[in-house]
């Protein structure tokens, strides 16, 4: 376990360096924040039908997204993706460490980084904007921290995910089609592009039980009080349940791609 934490660290170190990228995901991710709430506001002004969120918990949960934007699990990890192809994943297998867990330790801190340097900030600037652009802070202290511990398990949720799109590059020649499609699936059905409490009746249960709503709908429903931090545990097991599951098929589909290994580009 301390070799694989020294991973996160070295990791965090060097995506430490960084900052332009993360100073001009900060601008884009304020900007389209902005774009988004000015909809919500002109769709409440227009709609006469009684909406499953009030306006403000729709600007807040917009900017929920907004500042979590990159630690949602877009594509896995690059660098990996590019020493498979070019064939320098040799030196990864020479490592005396699992590498599954290598290469998502890496991507904890990938994701960890950008969180805190453009996440963060943000949340501290919005929470004082004016008026109705304004996200309004957490319900109750224990919204806040059951919140705060959903973000952890979506972390953690989010990299299986992103390691199996890591994984996907040992199977194909590119591995672009998992990067194109994963994204898709998960801004449509996490909550990210719309919440899910907008989507039909018929649905809803389907959806919670998914992966993919404990990426973003989940953490937010407990930060804006739509769910109650007592039911916490309740859908922490299921996120901890499909991070588990995620793990084990991804450990299991790259055993399986080490039996016969083809050294793209070697």
């Amino acid at each position: 376990m301390k070799a694989y934490l020294s991973l996160v660290r070295l990791r965090f170190a060097v995506n430490l360096k960084y900052r332009a990228a993360a100073i001009a995901s900060f601008f884009t991710n304020f900007f389209f924040g902005f774009v988004r709430v000015m909809v919500y506001q002109a769709f409440y002004v227009l709609t006469s039908n009684t909406q499953p969120l009030t306006l403000e918990q729709a600007v807040t949960y917009t900017w929920l997204t907004q500042i979590s934007f990159r630690m949602m699990p877009w594509a896995g990890d690059n660098e990996v993706i590019a020493m498979i192809r070019t064939g320098n994943v040799a030196y990864e297998l020479c490592r005396p460490l699992d590498l599954y867990f290598i290469w998502y330790a890496r991507l904890i801190s990938q994701k960890f980084v950008p969180f805190l340097f453009t996440g963060v900030p943000m949340f501290c600037i919005v929470s004082l904007l004016p008026g109705a652009y304004r996200m309004d802070l957490p319900v109750s202290v224990a919204a806040g921290l059951a919140w705060v511990g959903a973000t952890f398990l979506a972390l953690l949720l989010g990299c299986a995910v992103g390691n199996l799109m890591t994984l996907s590059t040992l199977w194909t020649l590119a591995g672009d089609g998992m990067t194109r499609i994963v994204p898709t699936i998960i801004m449509v059905f996490s909550g990210l592009l719309v919440p899910l409490a907008y989507f039909p009746d018929w649905s809803q249960t389907l959806l919670k039980v998914l992966p993919f709503a404990g990426l973003v709908d989940i953490p937010f429903r407990f930060y804006l009080g739509t769910l109650p931090a007592a039911a916490f545990w309740q859908f922490a097991l299921l996120e901890i349940g499909w991070t588990v599951a995620l793990v084990l098929l991804g450990i299991h589909l790259l055993r399986l791609a080490l039996k016969r290994v083809v050294v793209q580009g070697g």
